[in-house]
């Protein structure tokens, strides 16, 4: 992706939560502008930003709550006495987010949440490359220009939430990659970080990968436990159908006999528990179509490609969330261009 693609970008910096934003040349948008995003009044970063967030099936008000919680942990009711100490409060500087090893990333319009809740000025980014995009060691990713102890202060609680997110991007790829030309997906799970699943769940789709529910209530997964409260597999589903009939259900199964049982009652989503790849290319040609199919357990990314060319349609791998390290990305400062 070009510096074309994704030009400097004016942001940030009325303070007091203005959600107004500020044009090029530094005065405030027009009142037509304010209309069009009306929809992010109770956001207090810039509109375009939070359009950006939006975009990606991020909720802005959302992120900037979770930005404002990283920040109130790193300062703990005080100040960054060291930033305070050494750094003028006039003095202005440009930071650049640079990979220190190469993967994918995600988490840049996050990144620049956190520092949009920092700073006290107008500041400038440079989007170098997008959530999604490979990246190599040493290349630049995002360029922002602002006062220096802004920067600095922003640096830790943008670069946790920015690696972590790159790292399960980095992670979700390379089962995406392993996976490509079957049929199959990568999928994650509800093993996540309270407080961080659809941050979590994004950085997954930006590696390839897709999302299964992202809470209890907008589908149903029927698993062991509540097969042996209910009585039986079938019987489990077929309480869930009736509650709520307008709502997705998957079962879990352990057995060939399970999986006929709850596909001849109409299973949406069947996931095949602890099956081998015999078992699951046995596990389609019983389904017929009729279901989706999800292997779970005992895959690795050595066994992956095995499991996908049974027919599968998607592969849970819930270490996507829970297990992947971080993407090491630091932030270079650099004297702000003239």
């Amino acid at each position: 992706m070009s510096d074309t693609d994704l030009p400097l970008a004016p942001t940030g910096g009325c303070g007091g939560g203005c959600a107004c934003g500020a044009d090029a040349e530094g005065g405030h948008q027009d009142h037509d502008d304010h209309a069009e995003h009306a929809e992010y009044a109770e956001c207090g970063l810039d509109p375009a930003l939070a359009g950006l967030l939006t975009d990606a099936g991020l909720d802005p008000v959302e992120v900037e709550d979770l930005a404002h919680l990283a920040i109130q942990e790193d300062l703990d009711h005080g100040v960054d006495v060291t930033t305070v100490a050494t750094i003028p409060a006039e003095a202005v500087a440009t930071a650049d987010f640079v990979a220190r090893e190469a993967g994918v990333v995600a988490g840049l319009r996050i990144a620049e949440s956190v520092i949009s809740v920092v700073c006290t000025d107008e500041f400038e980014v440079e989007r170098h490359v997008d959530d999604g995009d490979r990246v190599d060691a040493g290349q630049k990713l995002l360029s922002v220009t602002t006062r220096t102890r802004d920067l600095l202060t922003a640096e830790r609680s943008a670069l946790n939430l920015l690696c972590r997110l790159s790292g399960i991007a980095t992670a979700t790829r390379a089962w995406a990659d392993a996976l490509d030309g079957t049929r199959a997906r990568v999928r994650d799970t509800r093993k996540t970080t309270p407080g961080l699943r659809s941050l979590e769940k994004f950085a997954v789709r930006c590696g390839g990968g897709v999302n299964h529910r992202m809470s209890l209530s907008d589908a149903a997964l029927v698993k062991d436990n509540h097969v042996i409260a209910a009585g039986g597999v079938a019987q489990a589903f077929q309480a869930v159908r009736r509650a709520f009939p307008e709502v997705p259900i998957e079962v879990e199964v352990d057995t060939l006999h399970q999986l006929r049982e709850v596909v001849d009652a109409g299973a949406d989503l069947i996931l095949l528990d602890n099956f081998t790849p015999g078992e699951c290319e046995e596990a389609v040609a019983i389904v017929g179509g009729r279901a989706l199919l999800e292997a779970s357990g005992r895959l690795t990314l050595d066994n992956a490609r095995a499991y996908a060319e049974t027919g599968v349609d998607f592969l849970a791998v819930g270490a996507l969330t829970h297990s992947s390290p971080i993407l090491d990305i630091g932030l270079d400062l650099r004297k702000a261009e003239q």
